[in-house]
């Protein structure tokens, strides 16, 4: 091979630069979804244990049918 077709076969400068970007917002969107994908999951686990709260604490609904006047389970 001589040098000028080993020349054109490396990238440019600007090629080089263009992929260094790319690699950039690549590793910035997975960041971000890596994050949102925690809140989300924290969200959906908080939700649960306020969901399963309510569901087992049987005293305040005992309060609260004594409240509007009806008879206790």
């Amino acid at each position: 091979m001589t040098a000028a077709t080993l020349h054109i076969a490396a990238p440019t400068y600007l090629e080089r630069t263009g992929l260094r970007v790319a690699d950039a917002i690549i590793a910035h969107v997975r960041r971000r979804m890596e994050r949102r994908a925690e809140r989300r999951a924290l969200a959906i686990d908080m939700l649960r244990e306020q969901q399963a709260r309510k569901a087992v604490d049987p005293f305040i609904l005992e309060q609260s049918l004594q409240m509007i006047g009806s008879r206790s389970r």
